[in-house]
């Protein structure tokens, strides 16, 4: 059992990963894409690619952590259930629910880019809090820390993408003189 969950984990970090990789290569071709002020079939199709490789990338993801979530779950119960889990499953949380609502156009471009890009950077952070043993948080901590750094995900992507349709409206004005 010890070697399978070790696998489990190994595919889970490998996962989480691409994960942010490709969270960060979707952000960015975005933000490339709407610096003219449209986005071209060339770019809906790379962009889409990186959208399938983010979906596999969530599916793994979850797939490992409810593995090892579980093993932690039948040796300690719910209630033992340490607050990097609860975090865990938090984000993957969020990070579904917020992808369904943009898959289904029902979550703001204000918000929902922001959502995934700090859910996805909080999946990796937790990973690299893992690996250094740095887990002994509560799940207040957490909480807080979580919707801090979404807070600034949103702001930082909101001026990224403003920044990007501004530089887009100034070309349109140049091109129109």
């Amino acid at each position: 059992m010890i070697t399978f969950l070790g696998l489990v984990s190994i595919v889970q970090t490998l996962s989480i990963a691409l994960g942010v990789g490709s969270s960060t290569l979707a952000v960015i071709n975005f933000l490339v894409a709407i610096k003219d002020g449209k986005i071209d079939d060339a770019e809906r199709r790379m962009m889409g690619v990186v959208y399938v490789v983010l979906r596999v990338a969530m599916v793994i993801i979850l797939i490992t952590t409810i593995l090892l979530i579980s093993a932690e779950y039948s040796s300690a119960g719910l209630a033992g259930l340490s607050a990097f889990s609860l975090g865990q499953l938090l984000t993957l949380f969020v990070l579904f629910t917020n992808a369904m609502l943009m898959t289904a156009h029902l979550m703001s471009t204000t918000f929902g880019p922001g959502l995934q890009a700090g859910s996805w950077y909080t999946l990796g952070i937790l990973l690299a809090l893992n690996t250094i043993g740095w887990t002994n948080f509560s799940f207040t901590t957490f909480i807080l820390s979580y919707m801090t750094w979404l807070v600034l995900a949103i702001g930082v992507i909101n001026l990224l993408m403003f920044s990007a349709k501004e530089k887009a409206k100034r070309r349109e004005e140049e091109t129109d003189s």
